[in-house]
């Protein structure tokens, strides 16, 4: 067997479970650990520790098989009457109407993630062990816990900067 540590890694393959689809997305920043807060504020990769990813990938997917856009567009350009005007895309009736009957809901909190352009995402892999970092998307009532963890731990950190500022300035 061999062993392939990771040293650095960007990018991971990610999987959006309700929709049953896998893409690869860069990895931006390591926002919770369970086991240890030191792992977050070194941003070490491991095995289950909460990351955020680049949603683009999956906001692209979402647009072609719903054909709805999904978030805020990044480029909003000034409406001219040039940009109104859009060629509509050439899809044949049979294409249209499969589109259709596609069911496209998504969780609010997952949509809101969307907005941002950034996905909270959980690592399943064992980064250390095959040198990859892939997971899947947090959903549902499991990205509810970590968004309500990270909320806490935010107060804590702005309220301890508070007491040091007025103990300072005492």
């Amino acid at each position: 067997n061999l062993k392939y540590k990771a040293l650095r890694i960007d990018f991971g393959n990610y999987c959006w479970g309700s929709e049953k689809i896998a893409r690869k997305a860069k990895i931006l920043d390591v926002v919770y650990n369970a086991s240890n807060n030191e792992l977050v504020r070194t941003k070490t990769i491991v095995k289950n520790c909460i990351v955020q990813i680049d949603a683009t990938p999956f906001r692209a997917w979402y647009t072609k098989q719903y054909n709805k856009k999904l978030g805020k567009s990044v480029k909003e350009e000034p409406k001219t009457e040039a940009s109104k005007v859009e060629a509509p895309k050439k899809q044949s009736r049979h294409v249209v109407k499969k589109i259709a009957a596609r069911d496209s809901f998504i969780d609010p909190n997952l949509e809101e993630q969307f907005n941002t352009g950034r996905l909270l995402a959980c690592v399943s892999s064992r980064p250390g062990q095959v040198g990859r970092a892939d997971g899947y998307i947090l959903e549902g009532k499991e990205l509810e816990f970590y968004m309500k963890k990270m909320e806490k731990k935010k107060k804590i950190q702005n309220t301890a900067l508070i007491s040091l500022l007025t103990y300072c300035n005492v």
